[in-house]
């Protein structure tokens, strides 16, 4: 009988452990969200409590398998993009739509910082109809916080369709190259323009405020 019921439990513990990566699958969430530099925006967001990992690629336009230099030169409707996946558990959604929302300038639908061109343009990409709900609030929170209307916004919220993954050398550019991205990003302005936009909230995810920020001393 004792045989018997260790056998049992070494038979419940094996299940137990073959069932765990398809709990912790179930548990992972994604977000597909273009601000810009797809560099900075990894960098940004991958330091966030709850996110699992985030890669750099493309979205938004119809051409397949993109490459870089088809994206960069227009005409494409790629935008660089990044893939964040998260534990819900542990990240929510909205919050890190917080932190996207104030590592981005929401203002310019042209570009970001130094980088123009539609392929640098602003965009939520929404999975589902929950996703959507959500960004729009994200917006109309993000207006209020800048003291805006939400028409002067220009980030773009449109349906996900294919996340195309960039190629090996842009991923984790800024661990991996950090005196390259450090001066780009300076040289860029975008933490500057943060600052001015976003006050004391500039590149956090904390709880949206009714009216502008104090600018940082």
């Amino acid at each position: 009988m004792v045989g018997c019921i260790s056998r049992a439990g070494v038979l419940v513990a094996v299940l137990l452990l073959l069932a765990l990566p398809a709990v912790a699958a179930a548990a992972t969430d994604q977000a597909v969200l273009a601000g810009g530099c797809f560099w900075c925006l990894e960098h940004d967001l991958e330091k966030l409590p709850g996110v699992i990992a985030v890669e750099s690629g493309y979205s938004g336009g119809r051409l397949a398998k993109p490459t870089y230099r088809q994206v960069s030169a227009g005409g494409t409707g790629h935008q660089e993009s990044v893939r964040v996946r998260f534990d819900p558990q542990r990240l929510s959604y909205p919050v890190l739509l917080r932190s996207y929302w104030r590592n981005i300038d929401p203002l310019d639908g042209r570009g970001q910082f130094c980088d123009r061109g539609d392929s640098y343009r602003p965009v939520i990409f929404v999975a589902d109809a929950t996703q959507r709900q959500q960004a729009m609030a994200s917006l109309a929170s993000a207006a209020r916080e800048l003291g805006r209307p939400a028409s002067d916004l220009r980030v773009g919220i449109q349906p996900l369709d294919t996340f195309w993954i960039a190629e090996d050398y842009h991923q984790n550019y800024a661990r991996r190259e950090p005196i390259k991205y450090g001066y780009y990003r300076w040289a860029c302005g975008r933490d500057r323009r943060l600052d001015a936009l976003w006050g004391a909230q500039a590149r956090t995810g904390k709880p949206w405020q009714s009216g502008p920020n104090p600018k940082k001393s």
